[in-house]
């Protein structure tokens, strides 16, 4: 059965454009997908992203389970910080991406992508031999995500949280309006300056209806994956998966090798950093007319396969393509020329630094 979000109603209401995604209907765009990714980047815009999944680590050694199945170093975490991390399996892939909330010293909530909620919660299960209990809280939260350069100011009040003192990366517990013990977290997937809140179901629908009437524009998946792409984040399914290592990835700065403490897939990871990683993941612009999609092959000068595309889209911001790839020449670097191979046509792109966009308010 396709689940609903507890905003499902109010998606329909605003003549929301409904799709299946990772199991639940979930609103893809609403007017148009390019001007609500421009609210976002202008003025203020939210998504309903409900169905990611939360779950909370708690017990005497809530720390040690975390710092354990995670790739990043859970111990620096201090009550009311935020940390991007991974879930890496024993040779060096990516079971999940995920974000750790440090509640307190005994209780931490994990937030990880819906397509993976299930395998998540049992591979961490499945590694579990510390003295800390994990529950799936998935059902009994919803989560709004308030991005843009306006969404202070917007959400500020509906709150007597000063939310200018909420640091990025750092969240608190407050109210919104009639809401109570919301978590607003001062994080995102757009580069913009905003908050997602964790709410409990029953008060989703009347913060959304509130931040409605405050002009904030709702905004699709199509929108929220335009943003990302634009700033360069990963997608799971696309750009990391079980097959990708986080240093392949690009994501050696959350991954620990050097602590004392062991976590899954350390050793592996430890050796593949000392033989040198066999290809990269790098960003690409396009330099003639063309956009480009998961799976085209990136030729080098010679016209060789080098690499294939894992993310592309038109970017709204910079009115080009733009692209994530993996490639196996390691001697490409930033400013180099490359070719997407669309529709068997070569099209030439440029490898460029990330991010594509810089945010305009963090």
């Amino acid at each position: 059965m396709i689940k609903q979000t507890s905003l499902y109603q109010q998606h329909l209401a605003s003549s929301a454009k409904m799709v299946d995604f990772a199991g639940y209907e979930m609103p893809i765009s609403y007017q148009s997908a390019k001007n609500e990714h421009m609210a976002i980047r202008n003025n203020c815009g939210m998504f309903d992203v409900s169905h990611m999944g939360e779950f909370l680590v708690e017990g005497n050694e809530a720390v040690e389970l975390v710092q354990y199945v995670t790739s990043n170093n859970a111990k620096n975490l201090q009550p009311g910080e935020v940390q991007y991390s991974c879930l890496p399996t024993e040779n060096g892939g990516i079971v999940d991406d995920l974000l750790v909330y440090c509640l307190n010293e005994k209780l931490y909530l994990l937030v990880v992508n819906a397509s993976n909620i299930q395998k998540d919660f049992d591979w961490i299960s499945s590694h579990n031999k510390f003295d800390a209990s994990l529950n799936n809280v998935s059902d009994e939260w919803s989560l709004i995500a308030v991005q843009g350069p306006n969404a202070e100011h917007i959400l500020q009040k509906h709150t007597n949280t000063k939310l200018s003192d909420i640091k990025y990366y750092n969240f608190v517990t407050g109210n919104i309006a009639a809401a109570q013990e919301v978590i607003i977290s001062a994080t995102g997937y757009t580069g913009e300056r905003g908050f997602e809140l964790y709410i409990k179901n029953k008060y989703a629908a009347q913060v959304w209806e509130l931040l409605l009437k405050d002009g904030v524009e709702p905004c699709g998946l199509a929108a929220r994956d335009t943003l990302r792409l634009e700033m360069g984040y990963a997608l799971y399914g696309n750009d990391v998966n079980e097959n990708t290592s986080p240093l392949e990835a690009g994501l050696s700065w959350i991954t620990k090798l050097k602590t004392a403490d062991d976590f899954v897939g350390k050793t592996f990871l430890k050796v593949q950093k000392a033989a040198g990683i066999q290809r990269k993941l790098i960003g690409f612009k396009m330099v003639e007319k063309g956009i480009p999609r998961k799976d085209y092959e990136i030729l080098n000068d010679a016209k060789a396969v080098v690499g294939r595309t894992t993310s592309g889209t038109q970017s709204p911001v910079l009115n080009m393509g733009i692209g994530l790839a993996y490639i196996i020449d390691l001697s490409l670097k930033t400013g180099d020329k490359i070719f997407i191979n669309i529709r068997n046509k070569p099209v030439e792109a440029v490898i460029t630094k990330l991010p594509f966009v810089t945010g305009t308010s963090l």
